[in-house]
């Protein structure tokens, strides 16, 4: 499962997949480990990565507690309206994933070209479906990291828009 989410105003993914995590910050650093979950209580969890151990609370929706440390902390549903304007008021380069493994069937971009938000990028079927990744904003293509035929996985970066 992926997730973008933003904490303390600072746009990140977070990617889980069965006891491993990924947490990738827009333009920076990625973290990448194991994790085990426990619950401890009404809305707590004790998290432990890697060889580290977290007291996790949530405040309320929009409030986690770390380890006594509060946070801001927002999930965005990636297809929803607020994460499509939410990419619009992101600088520097943007990062379009697939939603769901499948297969590139067509590149519509190519690396240097101009787009315009809501320009179609890059054509991927799944379950027998065809979805065009559209330009969540104007902009130029900075990279395009998958080809016409790739199989790609959910979450994979299949281009970068500057």
């Amino acid at each position: 499962m992926k997730y973008e989410i933003r904490i303390e105003g600072k746009s990140a993914t977070l990617s889980i997949s069965g006891g491993r995590f990924a947490y990738c910050r827009d333009g920076g650093d990625c973290i990448e480990s194991n994790y085990s979950a426990m619950p401890a209580g009404e809305g707590a969890w004790s998290i432990l990565s890697g060889d580290r151990s977290y007291a996790v609370t949530l405040l309320s929706e929009n409030q986690v507690s770390v380890n006594g440390r509060v946070f801001q902390v927002e999930a965005l549903d990636p297809r929803g309206p607020r994460a499509r304007r939410a990419a619009m008021e992101i600088s520097g380069p943007l990062a379009v994933t697939t939603p769901m493994p499948g297969r590139v069937v067509r590149v519509l971009v190519e690396p240097g070209q101009e787009v315009a938000a809501g320009q179609g990028l890059i054509v991927v079927e799944a379950m027998k479906m065809q979805n065009e990744m559209k330009s969540p904003r104007a902009g130029r293509v900075a990279s395009v990291k998958a080809l016409a035929d790739a199989t790609v996985s959910a979450g994979d970066v299949l281009l970068v828009i500057e």
